[in-house]
């Protein structure tokens, strides 16, 4: 009795060691933007309000799916996305864009738009606790003029096995001109390696 009760308790653990995964896209984004699952981290500082979202690779597979959805299309899209690391970081400052408050100043406004089109990767890093630099593989950003509360940034990384035996990754943003000084993020390694994901039908 004693020796399956501990099998059914190794089984046990084994499983809730697996990554979870979500019925539907909804279930999903309300699990990674609750912040006690590690996914969302947020700051403010000297009124400049940071969040950074790790953004699991199968919601970006569902968008590609839209409405078409069959096992071919999920393995494609799947091993596009999966050797990537998705951050989403958001800037705002009094609930607005942070270039909604340079308008009045076309030189600082003109700069701005530069750096967050054109700069980014000298602005944003990702290192491992040894200081490991993660190159940039891309951002995205995408202009809201004005529409939107935040500014957002979509950045990708090579996601190699050797980036990630530490603890965390450091997530960084250089001071965009608020007084900030270098924003820093500490980003657990395990929801990258465990990361969550949906079930596709």
């Amino acid at each position: 009795m004693k020796k399956a009760l501990v099998i059914l308790t190794l089984l046990l653990l084994v499983l809730s060691c697996g990554s979870k995964e979500f019925d539907n896209p909804d279930a999903l984004w309300k699990y990674i933007k609750n912040p006690e699952n590690s996914y969302l981290q947020e700051k403010t500082i000297k009124g400049v309000d940071y969040k950074l979202l790790y953004k699991p690779h199968d919601l970006l597979v569902n968008q590609e799916l839209g409405s078409t959805v069959n096992d071919s299309l999920i393995k494609k899209y799947r091993d596009k996305y999966k050797n990537y690391l998705y951050f989403t970081l958001s800037m705002s400052k009094s609930g607005h864009e942070l270039l909604s408050h340079l308008a009045r100043d076309r030189n600082k406004f003109g700069a701005m738009v530069n750096e967050l089109a054109f700069g980014m990767e000298r602005n944003v890093h990702v290192y491992t606790p040894k200081k490991d630099t993660l190159p940039m593989t891309d951002f995205i950003y995408p202009r809201m003029y004005g529409m939107s509360g935040s500014t957002s940034i979509l950045f990708v990384y090579p996601k190699r096995a050797e980036d990630l035996k530490g603890k965390h990754l450091n997530f960084t943003i250089q001071d965009l001109g608020f007084n900030t000084g270098e924003v820093k993020f500490k980003v657990p390694t395990e929801i990258i390696k465990k990361e969550v994901g949906l079930k596709f039908e």
